[in-house]
């Protein structure tokens, strides 16, 4: 099975959609098999999106994944990626297609409630960004 990382980010964890957002994940066929609620320090939310460092908008970025706690998830199912990527939605809410995440809990293309790999690289990188191998059980 194909693990990815989802983050569920501080607009839903401020609007206590956790439980919400993971049973959704749940009924559309994602294994949950690492969880943590953590509160990211600059320095980790800067670690993590290291990519966007330059563009305009990563201090606001930066800013925003230290507001409120986040919660992180490794996600497991066949085409985890796709399907978790298909299953999230545009990430502006109001091109996101119906039933999915962003567009049922997001509120804007900034606020848009979750995070998720974008290739097995990038998923493999994330995951061990947050968590250890013995913090995963499948």
């Amino acid at each position: 099975m194909q693990k990815t990382l989802s983050i569920i980010k501080p607009d839903a964890t401020e609007r206590h959609l956790v439980g919400e957002i993971l049973a959704y994940l749940e009924k559309n066929g994602f294994t949950i098999c690492g969880l943590k609620k953590i509160q990211l320090t600059k320095k980790q939310a800067e670690g993590f999106y290291a990519e966007h460092q330059g563009r305009e908008y990563f201090e606001r970025l930066i800013n925003y994944m230290i507001s409120a706690p986040v919660v992180v998830a490794v996600l497991s199912r066949e085409n985890a990626i796709r399907k978790y990527r298909e299953l999230m939605g545009a990430t502006d809410p109001n091109e996101a297609a119906e039933g999915t995440i962003r567009k049922l809990y997001a509120l804007n293309k900034t606020h848009n409630s979750v995070h998720g790999s974008d290739s097995e690289e990038t998923a493999m990188q994330e995951i061990a960004y947050f968590f250890s191998d013995d913090e995963i059980v499948e």
